[in-house]
């Protein structure tokens, strides 16, 4: 017999002679990941179920559309509505210098054409130090007051450089019309690396909402449009595809100065983007807080009975189907326009040629009709070919800055300026001030307590010195996580436990596991929401983590009250309940638990962590490799070291770095 195999059935035979007291108690429980990690990979709840647990969450949440008595009624209601979205979400953290700002366009170049209109190239300020690029095309001769159109660019690599943009600028300009058409970050000459949207993120964690640099980015072109001499201010519009028609949207709905609008496949509504997360993975598009209390159907009614024309695509390739969203963005708006009498301003368009993802001939003439006809002009039915006519992205360039700003860097401007009140010594005073700060870090993390309500034992395993359960544990919000429990074959109930955390899932925690068990403890190896085996999506898209963020919830909030609900559920008083995590999202979740309720832990021992949120800001961390640590106002109001203040009596130690080759 080899020496190995003497010595484990030597380990077992003396367990059985003398029991499981004394030195010879946990030699039974020796064991190496190779003989956890099956135990750790037996399947306990597949990814569809965790998305369908979320969407009856989230379904709860959404808000229903309703029409009031009265025109005036709702008139009222929806000014309300603007107000609050645009000062208590949008502009949530904005330094409001920054938001009341007038527009600061520079032209930088002008290109005669003689076709009859001109383009002009410009520059302006998002914020300061960060601009963008616009460009103006406006007929040669202009006398009185014209239309203004504002015209807003997707998710397109080339900007608004691309060819259907160009043309559609170029035939408002023919008909007599200004046309004013926005770069955005992200794409043609913004698409530096760290003008990803999700950057976005980044802004959220140091405590500016997202959804206002987005919403100042557009607002700006409608600022700059208005006051032009010749733009006549009861005739303005909006349009766009796809994220400029979310653009289009969000803008003419917080924006009564658009007069008429015209989005093309940039929005849907909760139930179609519960059925459909993939339709809404942008950042921008599920806006942290936006979906609260509203929803995309709620701005289209805002818009009534201003004239509004919903493009969307029978066969679209990318998103927002037009059969799957017209019952939510059109048919049910349609009593709020009739408030108004005002049913024919409000319309609908499906697109088959080609039915994809497009604003191309079909579309751009329905826009043309449709704007001509509401700013009572000529009517326009047919696009004035100029294929000839569209520029190249090198021509369609502009002069940005030296050192001009990025989402990214913007962040971290805004991150250079947050000042915190200095952790108070040691005695009364740090209580007071931990238990205020606790409830500053509920309200940040949106903390609701859950318990256990159903701890479902699906797998029941024996191996030789092991003993493993597979839980499912469902909570009393109907949510669940996964987690597998291992201990010595005799291990008695009341020893010490480990919950190990990694943010790779438990899949990846045998040694550790292993480790834990040969010093006689008991392990759980736990996947709350959004890790490992209780993920929802079998990608790293964060689809359901902005979701959750852009219906009000907070992801990192509802892993937090799980590991609390499931520490209270299997811990005991005389049991010590350690956290042992690997990875930077293991990590933050530990520690404001323990932060929350730290007479439930002993310690935490962190490895592959950080010593300060900073790090995201600075690496920069990928927000969808760590979606549920972009917080709103997480860094702006705590850092490490002060949830290791706040979690008074638990040892931390979170001397192991973090690897940043994984991010």
């Amino acid at each position: 017999m080899k020496a190995w195999r003497w010595a484990r059935w030597f380990a077992v035979s003396l367990v059985a002679l003398f029991g499981q007291t004394g030195r010879f108690a946990n030699l039974a429980a020796q064991a190496g990941p190779e003989t956890v990690a099956p135990l750790l990979e037996k399947p306990v709840q597949s990814p569809a179920v965790t998305a369908d647990q979320l969407r009856r969450y989230m379904l709860h949440r959404a808000a229903k559309p309703i029409a009031p008595a009265s025109a005036e009624k709702w008139t009222r209601q929806a000014q309300t509505y603007r107000q609050h979205i645009l000062q208590d979400i949008a502009f949530h953290g904005w330094p409001q210098e920054w938001v009341r700002s007038a527009p600061r366009f520079v032209q930088t170049e002008s290109i005669e054409s003689a076709n009859g209109y001109r383009r002009r190239k410009f520059r302006y300020e998002i914020v300061p130090g960060f601009e963008s690029t616009a460009v103006l095309y406006e007929p040669s001769s202009l006398t009185g007051r014209v239309p203004a159109i504002l015209n807003l660019v997707g998710h397109d690599p080339q900007g608004n450089a691309t060819e259907y943009e160009q043309k559609r600028c170029i035939n408002f300009a023919k008909n007599g019309m200004l046309a004013l058409s926005l770069a955005w970050p992200g794409f043609g000459e913004l698409n530096q690396p760290e003008n990803s949207h999700d950057f976005g993120g980044q802004l959220d964690l140091v405590g500016a909402n997202s959804l206002g640099y987005f919403y100042l980015v557009m607002r700006r072109g409608l600022d700059y449009l208005e006051s032009l001499p010749n733009a006549d201010p009861k005739r303005i519009g909006v349009t766009g595809l796809s994220g400029g028609g979310w653009q289009t949207t969000v803008l003419s709905a917080l924006d009564e100065r658009v007069s008429v609008m015209v989005e093309v496949a940039g929005i849907g509504s909760m139930e179609t983007n519960l059925a459909r997360p993939t339709d809404t993975q942008e950042v921008e598009e599920t806006a942290t807080d936006l979906l609260d209390e509203f929803d995309y159907p709620f701005l289209i009614a805002m818009r009534a009975p201003r004239p509004t024309l919903l493009i969307h695509n029978e066969q679209d390739d990318c998103c927002f189907l037009a059969p799957l969203v017209k019952p939510y963005v059109y048919e049910q708006i349609r009593p709020f326009f009739k408030l108004y009498n005002a049913e024919d301003s409000f319309r609908w368009h499906e697109n088959i040629d080609p039915g994809t993802h497009n604003y191309q001939l079909d579309n751009r003439q329905h826009a043309y009709e449709f704007f001509s006809e509401f700013f009572h002009g000529p009517k326009i039915t047919k696009e004035i070919p100029s294929d000839s006519e569209i520029l190249s992205p090198q021509e369609f360039r502009g002069r940005l800055p030296e050192g001009n700003l990025t989402t990214a860097g913007l962040a971290r401007k805004l991150a250079s300026q947050i000042v915190r009140e200095a952790v108070p010594a040691e005695g009364a005073g740090r209580d007071s001030w931990a238990k205020l700060q606790r409830e500053k870090l509920k309200n940040v993390l949106r903390y609701s307590e859950v318990s256990v309500t159903a701890p479902w034992k699906l797998i029941s395993t024996k191996r030789p010195g092991l003993q493993a359960l597979s839980y499912q544990f469902e909570f009393s919000n109907a949510l669940s996580a996964t987690g597998i429990w291992i201990a010595a074959n005799h291990a008695a109930s009341d020893v010490d436990l480990t919950i190990v955390l990694n943010d790779k899932g438990y899949k990846s925690s045998a040694a550790v596991v292993a480790d834990r068990v040969n010093r006689g403890e008991q392990v759980l190896a736990l996947d709350p929401l959004f890790f490992g085996a209780t993920s929802p999506d079998e990608t790293d898209l964060a689809y359901w983590e902005l979701l959750v963020a852009g219906s009000g919830g907070r992801p990192l909030g509802i892993e937090v009250a799980q590991l609390i609900g499931i520490t209270k559920f299997l811990g005991s008083a005389k049991q010590k309940v350690r956290i042992q995590t690997d990875g930077i999202r293991a990590q933050t979740v530990a520690m404001a638990a323990a932060a929350l309720e730290p007479s439930l832990f002993s310690g935490i021992d962190s490895h592959g962590g950080i010593n300060s949120f900073r790090y995201l800001l600075e690496a920069p961390v990928q927000y969808r490799t760590a979606p549920d640590l972009f917080c709103l106002d997480l860094f702006k109001y705590f850092d490490l070291d002060r949830l290791a203040a706040i979690a008074t009596g638990v040892k931390i130690d979170n001397s192991a770095p973090v690897n940043t080759a994984e991010h």
